[in-house]
């Protein structure tokens, strides 16, 4: 940790998930490993990009794959690739369209993502239910958006999604950023015939903080790439920013590798175990209901949630988290989703600092 007392930077306690804001997850040693190898030489990133992304497709199952700069990098190139599938000349357009094309997206999926599918110029029309589908789609609709995250409407759900997908002739784009873990999210959105889904690479699967990928149809996947690969082009495409290096394409392939070799029970159990000790330590605080949650849809994992009841005298759930953020170390918190309650992610938790936060929650709720 010294690299961050040069810059005179504290490192943190992060109890808030894999969140970009602190640094998404920490990469095991051989992730590093592989990464540094890489670093050490020199080859045709395309033929290397090629090669690992046949690796992804191979590991998940899927009919091709595609490594990206994040997961809202693969938003974007699923936007253009679903937009280019109507008319290739378009790839040169994006996203200077003359005429918007549409992406249906349910009113509850509506996020902080939007912007990655309208980034090529696409135009997102929401819409309510099956028949507010049927009454919107036009000849200018390109794809159905469909998200899975914690707080997030279910939509019609993903088979009802694709089935009217299929009956209209669009390919439905999932974003599932963080639904990994379970494994069998890995799975579960091909399986059901989404056409192109996005997953990060750098939460769960503990990859480059700064990777992503998409898997899907091989014919979407390839306009995907040419969004992205575009080297030889005479006119960048609109991925050229978002390239991938040769480390990072090494490394999300080592980290994915990792990821579904190890005993992901046994992680789940162990995030469970401290998730609990916080609930013993804290349950006996009068005018608080601590409880343990982990229902798989709205919690990433096990977590501990401290609710507060009307009877609460103390400090706000708000200036709690601030205090937390203040301290030393600096442990920084969910934000919660039922209500003003504040939820603890163990995902990132190392050994010991369960303790930690225990501590300084007890010195803060119990005056």
């Amino acid at each position: 940790m010294d690299i961050y007392k040069e810059f005179n930077i504290k490192t943190v306690i992060n109890a808030q998930s894999w969140v970009t804001k602190l640094g998404g997850s920490i990469m095991s040693r051989e992730v590093l490993d592989a990464m540094n190898k890489a670093s050490s030489a020199f080859v045709d990133v395309e033929e290397l990009h090629e090669k690992c992304s046949e690796q992804i497709a191979n590991l998940c199952d899927s009919e091709s794959a595609l490594i990206t700069s994040g997961c809202a990098s693969a938003i974007v190139l699923m936007s253009a690739a679903a937009i280019c599938a109507k008319d290739e000349s378009l790839l040169d357009e994006i996203p200077n369209l003359l005429k918007r094309k549409e992406i249906l997206i349910h009113a509850s999926h509506r996020n902080h993502y939007d912007s990655a599918l309208e980034m090529t110029g696409a135009k997102l029309i929401e819409y309510k239910n099956i028949d507010d589908i049927r009454r919107k789609f036009t000849k200018e609709s390109v794809a159905i958006a469909f998200v899975e995250a914690p707080f997030i409407g279910i939509g019609l759900g993903i088979d009802e999604t694709v089935k009217i997908g299929n009956e209209f002739n669009l390919p439905v784009l999932v974003d599932a950023s963080a639904r990994i873990p379970p494994v069998n999210n890995l799975f579960k959105f091909i399986n059901a015939g989404a056409s192109m889904v996005s997953y990060s690479g750098g939460k769960g699967i503990r990859g480059p903080q700064n990777t992503g990928f998409i898997l899907g149809k091989k014919s979407y996947i390839d306009l995907a790439k040419r969004n992205l690969i575009c080297f030889s082009d005479t006119k960048a495409k609109i991925g050229r920013s978002m390239k991938v290096s040769k480390e990072c394409l090494v490394g999300l392939v080592v980290a994915l590798k990792l990821f579904l070799d190890i005993n992901q029970e046994e992680i789940w159990d162990g995030w469970k175990e401290k998730a609990k000790f916080i609930v013993k330590e804290l349950s006996n605080i009068e005018d608080l209901d601590v409880k343990l949650e982990d229902d798989g849809l709205n919690r990433e994992g096990p977590q501990a949630v401290i609710y507060f009841n009307n009877n609460w005298k103390g400090l706000s759930p708000n200036e709690i988290r601030l205090l937390l953020e203040k301290g030393d170390p600096p442990i920084y918190v969910g934000t919660g989703g039922y209500k003003d309650e504040i939820n603890l992610a163990m995902t990132n938790i190392q050994d010991g600092q369960e303790k930690i936060i225990v501590e300084k929650l007890k010195d803060i709720l119990i005056k």
